[in-house]
């Protein structure tokens, strides 16, 4: 009591005085922050509007097999859940970033404490800083969230802005803690921090840096995860391999010392490599990236209607959608490596077909033969991209636009074995590039219009043009079966009934076979279609009429406009797309139903409410005794010797307990080849040419679509019906099998004549040289 009542009173009193108003005003500046005094330092953000804190979620395309296919994405964000993380990367974390993760409540005194001490004692040993996970969280979602728009009048200060901020993370920070289990709070954090490379949140860093889910991650690859969180720049373990090696065995190091590894342990993983398997995932990269970007558009339109009609305001690119696609990923798989090694084949046979003949492969006909087209490169020049930029860019002097596109140039062009990098003038990539062959190749399911496998081009990352969706040429011999059907169905003509191969006119049009004359044979509608013999065609056509042909084939499934009145039509003169075809005869394998095609069967948001479900649509358009009459006919290609699909069961073997219903197409100047194969459950469609039809072979031999297009049909079905799981068993969904048969119906259609299946012995007949070329 007397040290109190002494010289020491008034100092101590003093002291307690000025604790209290520091105290106060520390407490006084915690509430005017917190509750924005005179609109000074900006309102704190709803805790409800920061507990989403994925707030650009990446937009999931799923297959019909339950993989991921890609993403819609402005920040590749994809949030998991805790117990989908492995223990490896918890462990990391906490030794590294917040040994005291789970005793404190958002602020750690000892923490800032260690902190400061170190900058007393400049000491530069001082591990790890002062956030704690929490804060780190609370400014990632300041940042994340943009509520730095809640800045106040104060917050135009720099300074003044900087200790506003702190303030309301050390605030935030204590909100999440109340708010929200340790859990909770690790998974918020691993969901929100970027990882580089476009790498956003912990599950797309596992799939970019080592093509794993984050659940499968060892203690080397969390760790290398966790140790480039400080900065993932200076620790891109692709660009500085030694610096992140080191930082990794930093945090091994960590976990030592806190307990979750032993020494044994980290003196093991410490030495081994960084073990990278790095795949960035961008929209270039990926499977089915062509059906992407159609699926892209298609979104954007849905997603503009549903906005409209419900109020929302859901967006494709930050709203974590989840889009249920009926692509199979499997299929996919086949159909693209079938593409791939058929087109660099044929690629390779192109190229040496015309330097054998010292020609490029723009051609023109000139008394009776091809040859070079001396004004096309000038015309591909003049409609480039390049061109249009240059002519801007020197006010359309051509002498000086020419000049440039002479010049050799570093560049990367595309290439079957990967880009190459090269010397080249603008020139000649206009020329390398025009040279390359494009392909187009579609799979659906008759059933229900399920698109199962989707293939626009050789390489999205070069050739952008969908050409299977955007892309319409000629069909060719594969527009036929619309004719036959035509006839069929209006009674004009039975299946069984022969009609002499002799030259038709309508009006002034006569066309020829392609062997240039006429067998003078009768031939049943199997037999005509088989060998696609033109006159057939236009007797049929002379019957019909333009018009009853564009009807059906409008009703089977054609959505490009058609002439009315062009009797040409039936040698497959107008354009169309791949994805129109396959459709159509997707109406003649599911007995006469056509069904509208799909590839999307459901819409969820991101808490997996169900936004849009796509049931099946379909309608009966033929009768199913005409669709069974179609496919018998169709099957003459691949049963009879004389078939152009012949090798479908020769060489590639899948007719065995199989039916296959088969046309092959090409047009009259070799710039398109086709071909459409149907099974009782999947019909699927391929087109090759080059880009512009000016780039062609010049003989049937080589550019007949049962040469440059049907090889990939049967490529991607063997390897198809070697999946045990699509086609292995009585259950599986694209197994081997029959078409079925309406009742009352024969097997032949009365037609007799021999059905060639794996048990049939034949002798083939002699085929002359003019039966050899098959259109």
């Amino acid at each position: 009591m007397t040290f109190l009542n002494g010289k020491y009173r008034k100092p101590i009193a003093r002291f307690w005085r000025l604790a209290a108003f520091f105290l106060g005003s520390i407490v006084l500046y915690l509430v005017a922050v917190y509750f924005n005094f005179f609109w000074l330092f900006g309102a704190m953000p709803d805790l409800r509007e920061v507990e989403n804190p994925e707030s650009q979620v990446a937009s999931e395309i799923l297959s019909a097999d339950g993989q991921l296919l890609s993403k819609f994405f402005i920040e590749n964000r994809t949030p998991i859940e805790f117990d989908q993380l492995s223990p490896n990367v918890i462990k990391a974390l906490i030794a590294t970033e917040d040994a005291r993760f789970v005793k404190h409540s958002g602020i750690d005194p000892r923490s800032l404490f260690r902190v400061f001490k170190g900058l007393l004692a400049s000491d530069q040993e001082t591990t790890g800083g002062g956030s704690t996970l929490t804060q780190q969280l609370a400014k990632n979602l300041f940042q994340i969230r943009k509520l730095d728009k809640y800045k106040g009048t104060l917050g135009d200060v720099p300074i003044v802005r900087t200790v506003i901020s702190k303030t309301k993370e050390w605030i935030l920070s204590v909100q999440l803690e109340r708010n929200y289990t340790k859990q909770e709070i690790m998974m918020m954090y691993l969901n929100t921090v970027s990882f580089g490379n476009n790498a956003e949140g912990v599950k797309t860093a596992a799939k970019t840096y080592f093509k794993k889910e984050p659940w499968n991650l060892t203690v080397t690859e969390a760790a290398l995860l966790v140790g480039m969180l400080q900065n993932p720049s200076r620790f891109n373990p692709r660009v500085f391999p030694e610096r992140t090696l080191e930082r990794r065995n930093t945090v091994l190091g960590q976990m030592t010392k806190y307990g979750f590894l032993t020494r044994e342990e980290f003196v093991r993983n410490k030495v081994k490599p960084l073990g990278l398997n790095f795949f960035i995932e961008n929209h270039n990269t990926g499977p089915a990236p062509y059906f992407r970007e159609t699926l892209r558009d298609w979104m954007k339109d849905w997603l503009k209607k549903y906005n409209e009609e419900n109020g929302t305001e859901y967006d494709l690119y930050t709203d974590g959608l989840r889009i249920y696609t009926t692509i199979d990923s499997r299929m996919q798989k086949y159909a693209e490596d079938a593409a791939q090694n058929h087109m660099r084949e044929q690629q390779k046979i192109f190229d040496n077909y015309f330097k054998a003949n010292n020609m490029n492969p723009w051609v023109i006909e000139k008394d009776n033969r091809y040859v070079e087209d001396p004004n096309f490169i000038n015309r591909a020049v003049r409609r480039s991209y390049r061109y249009r930029e240059l002519k801007k860019a020197y006010n359309g002097d051509v002498e000086k636009i020419w000049n440039v596109l002479r010049k050799p140039i570093k560049m990367r062009v595309f290439s079957y074995r990967g880009d190459r990098d090269t010397i080249m003038s603008p020139l000649d990539s206009i020329k390398y590039y025009n040279k390359i062959l494009r392909i187009a190749m579609v799979s659906m399911d008759p059933r229900s219009g399920d698109v199962k496998a989707w293939v626009g081009g050789v390489n999205f990352k070069h050739f952008k043009f969908d050409q299977v969706y955007q892309g319409k040429r000629q069909p060719g011999s594969t527009f036929k079966p619309f004719v036959y059907c035509s006839a069929l169905d209006r009674n004009f003509v039975t299946p069984c009934e022969t009609i002499v191969d002799r030259q038709v006119c309508i009006g002034n049009w006569c066309p020829k076979n392609s062997t240039g004359g006429y067998s003078g044979q009768p031939l049943t509608l199997r037999q005509a279609l088989a060998k696609s013999v033109n006159s057939i065609s236009a007797h049929l056509m002379k019957m019909v009429g333009p018009g009853t042909v564009v009807d059906y084939a409008h009703k089977i499934g054609i959505q490009s406009p058609l002439p009315e009145k062009d009797v040409t039509i039936c040698l497959g003169t107008p354009n169309v797309s791949v994805y129109e075809m396959v459709n159509s005869y997707c109406t003649f394998a599911n007995g006469g139903k056509h069904v509208d095609p799909r590839f999307v069967t459901r819409i969820e948001d991101r808490n997996g409410r169900v936004l849009a479900d796509f049931p099946v649509q379909e309608k009966e358009v033929i009768s199913p005794s005409v669709a069974y009459q179609m496919l018998f006919i169709m099957r003459g290609a691949v049963e009879d010797p004389w078939g152009t699909a012949q090798r479908l069961r020769t060489q590639y073997g899948l007719s065995e307990n199989n039916d296959i219903a088969a046309k092959t197409g090409t047009t009259s100047d070799y710039s398109d080849g086709w071909f459409m194969g149907m099974t009782p459950n999947l019909v699927t469609g391929v087109w090759v040419g080059a880009e512009d039809t000016h780039v062609h072979h010049t003989t049937m031999a080589y550019g007949q679509g049962a040469r440059i297009a049907m090889p990939a049909w049967g490529q991607y079905m063997q390897a198809l019906y070697k999946d045990a799981d699509l086609a292995g068993h009585d259950k599986a969904p694209y197994r081997r099998e029959r078409f079925d048969k309406p009742g009352g119906m024969e097997a032949n259609l009365g037609c007799g004549g021999p059905r060639l299946d794996s048990t049939s012995t034949y002798v083939r007949p002699k085929i002359t040289d003019d039966e050899s070329i098959l259109f």
